[in-house]
C-alpha cells in the first residue's frame, strides 16, 4: 500500500509499573480485531532502550487518509487498565516511506525528533535524501521513515526520522567516521542538525519483530 494514502500516527503509552510486556501483548492480539475492523494497520511496538520511562512503549499505527481515527480507543482499550495515559500524533510521510511496510528484524531503533524552521527544511530534506545512502550502506543501517507531523505552528517543520541500526555498538559506530564516504555523511548529517533549532533522540527495540525477542533488561 502507498504510504502516502496513509495516517500515521505515533502513540507514546505510558503504563503501570512492571506492565509494558503485558501490554505489548494485548495490543498484538488485538490487531485482528479492534484494529483491523477499523482499517487500521500496526507498524510496530517499541519497547525503551536508552532515553525513555521503562514502562513507556512506542506504538505507531496508519489508518486510510480522509478516515475517522475511532478504532485508536477500541485498540488500545484491549489492554485494560494497564495504560495509564496515551499521548498521540499523527503525522505524514514525506521522503520514506514509501510503500507500508512494518519493521520485522529485531535491532536498534532510533527515534530523532526535529523542530526546523520552515524556510530551511527544504535543504533539510536534500540533506537527509543525499546522505541515507552512503550512511547505509556504511552502518548496515535503514532509513526507515521521516514523517511530518500534524501542526498548527505555520513557521516550523516537525518531524520524526526513525532508524534501525543493528546494534547499540552500530550506533556509537555510525557517529565516528573512518572513510571519506563516512565523513561525507557526517558533514551532510552534522548541516542537517544545524538547520534545525532544536532535536532529540531515545533507542528502542522491535516488540514486534518476528526474528528474535529483545529479552535484555534495559533499565
Amino acid at each position: 500500500m502507498n504510504s502516502h494514502n496513509l495516517t500515521y500516527v505515533y502513540h507514546a503509552l505510558q503504563t503501570r509499573p512492571r506492565s509494558w510486556a503485558q501490554v505489548a501483548a494485548a495490543l498484538q492480539g488485538a490487531v485482528s480485531t479492534h484494529l483491523a475492523d477499523h482499517a487500521g494497520q500496526l507498524y510496530g511496538i517499541f519497547r525503551s532502550q536508552i532515553g525513555r520511562p521503562r514502562d513507556e512503549l512506542s506504538v505507531i499505527t496508519a489508518w486510510p487518509s480522509g478516515r475517522s481515527l475511532d478504532g485508536e480507543h477500541a485498540f488500545f482499550s484491549s489492554a485494560g487498565d494497564d495504560v495509564v495515559c496515551a499521548d498521540s500524533q499523527a503525522m505524514h510521510p514525506t521522503l520514506r516511506p514509501v510503500e507500508f511496510m512494518p519493521p520485522t528484524r529485531q535491532g536498534n531503533f532510533a527515534f530523532r525528533w526535529f523542530e526546523t524552521p520552515i524556510e530551511h527544511f527544504a535543504e533539510f530534506s536534500q540533506l537527509c535524501e543525499g546522505a541515507w545512502p552512503d550512511f547505509e550502506s556504511s552502518y548496515d543501517s535503514q532509513v526507515l521513515g521521516l514523517w511530518r507531523l500534524q501542526s498548527q505552528d505555520p513557521t516550523h517543520v516537525k518531524t520524526l526520522l526513525l532508524t534501525r541500526r543493528p546494534d547499540l555498538a552500530m550506533w556509537e559506530r555510525s557517529k565516528i567516521p573512518s572513510s571519506e564516504t563516512e565523513r561525507e555523511v557526517r558533514r551532510k548529517l552534522t548541516r542537517r542538525y544545524d538547520l534545525c533549532e532544536a532535536t532529540w533522540v531515545f533507542t528502542t527495540t522491535l516488540l514486534t519483530a518476528s526474528d528474535k525477542n529483545d529479552d535484555v533488561n534495559w533499565s
